[in-house]
């Protein structure tokens, strides 16, 4: 079968997956949007605020978490159904929240959600970038950043022409539990996801051999079997290994995007002492080229690697660190953060593309672990420059994120696959 046949074969599965990011991203815009409306209406502080979206994300953790294993079991096309479609409900909960318990609960199911549905989502994608035979995960990535730029425009629209937060957020829960109706049957059942044919061109050289042992030992003597539990624990120890190595690299890259994304705006206006207006070009500078990047980075990393992406990647960011840190321009400083976020546009898909593709049965319940790891770097790498912003300035601090993209240039073989 040439390359083209199954391509057309399984587009209507990375349509679906397509759209399964975009309406992941969207719908976080929509909360994101209508913060202003529901604080003011449910009388939330912001340092309560700071408490629930905290909690939100603690919720979007645990359903990483546990949507790993549930996709293996049940597979991921059941997971990205209950998972959207959860979104698409818990999404009207903020605009019907009257205090801060109602905001608490509902932000908490929106972020459970929402942690099930990127897990559920990526273990996907990967079997159909399988199914491809070439990689298109960064593709992917770049619709949920895509998805997160129409929902802002879709919620500034509604709020510029009147509408309450709670018609709103109904709409758009209502519009994502139509788009879910839409995209389940053309994602890839539990069979298909994991047919050999599909997988045999991303499969490790090393979960072969083990396949190969496994299947000469169901004939074998007991002693042959005795060595197979070793190779067997030998295996899973080698795994736990790669998935924890994994999951440093997101850390690491999802700490420098966190930083970037929450702090830039806030660098070039102390640091440079602009307005507020020119502050914003740093974030608008840093999302442009990452969600371009993005939609480029496949080609890239077909041609190259995914070792030399992640690697020249995480040196370009490391040197836009390096940029913002040392100039006195704005011109030069909103290079400096455009070059952060080409930079760190493709690490993290292939990452999550590597870990679905260790071979074996437990590819969510992989990915899910790599999730965790490199979420919490999300979480805490605005938290930890905050900190840092005590002792010394912002500008200064930034030397953290520098440093890192740096050691993961330096272990970027760990990709490998």
């Amino acid at each position: 079968m040439s390359a083209a046949t199954i391509d057309r074969g399984f587009l209507p599965a990375r349509a679906a997956v397509f759209a399964a990011f975009t309406l992941n991203g969207f719908l976080l815009a929509m909360w994101v949007v209508h913060i202003p409306a529901i604080t003011d209406r449910t009388g939330v502080s912001p340092s309560t605020l700071s408490v629930l979206v905290l909690l939100m994300s603690g919720s979007a953790l645990v359903g990483m978490r546990l949507a790993g294993p549930a996709a293996d079991r049940f597979g991921s096309r059941t997971l990205v159904a209950l998972a959207a479609s959860a979104i698409s409900v818990t999404v009207i909960g903020p605009g019907l929240a009257t205090g801060p318990i109602t905001l608490a609960i509902a932000l908490a199911c929106f972020g459970f959600g929402m942690g099930a549905l990127d897990v559920s989502m990526n273990t996907q994608a990967v079997h159909v970038e399988r199914a491809y035979r070439r990689p298109i995960m960064s593709a992917f990535h770049a619709m949920f950043s895509a998805g997160a730029f129409a929902g802002s425009l879709v919620g500034a629209a509604a709020q510029h022409a009147g509408w309450a937060s709670q018609l709103t957020l109904l709409c758009a829960g209502i519009g994502g539990l139509c788009v879910t109706a839409l995209l389940v049957p053309h994602l890839l059942g539990h069979s298909e996801a994991e047919s050999p044919s599909h997988a045999e061109h991303y499969d490790s050289a090393d979960s072969r051999a083990v396949d190969s042992a496994s299947q000469g030992a169901t004939s074998a003597v007991p002693a042959d079997t005795t060595r197979l539990r070793i190779d067997q624990r030998s295996e899973r120890r080698r795994r736990s290994r790669k998935v924890f190595s994994l999951g440093c690299i997101a850390f690491v890259l999802l700490l420098a995007e966190g930083v970037a994304a929450d702090w830039s705006a806030l660098q070039v206006r102390e640091h440079l002492d602009a307005s507020e207006a020119s502050a914003a070009l740093a974030f608008g500078a840093f999302s442009a080229t990452m969600t371009l990047g993005r939609f480029i980075a496949d080609r890239i990393s077909a041609a190259v690697g995914p070792v030399a992406m992640v690697r020249y990647g995480s040196l370009l960011a490391a040197a836009g660190f390096a940029v913002v840190i040392g100039s006195p321009w704005l011109p030069l400083t909103l290079l400096g953060w455009a070059m952060c976020g080409l930079g760190l546009a493709g690490g993290v898909p292939q990452i999550f593309s590597t870990a679905g593709n260790l071979g074996g049965t437990t590819a969510a319940t992989d990915m899910s672990r790599v999730f965790t790891i490199g979420y919490l770097g999300l979480l805490a790498g605005p938290a930890m420059i905050g900190w840092l912003t005590a002792v010394i300035p912002l500008t200064a601090a930034l030397a953290v994120p520098l440093v890192l993209t740096l050691a993961c240039a330096a272990t970027a073989k760990v990709v490998s696959r």
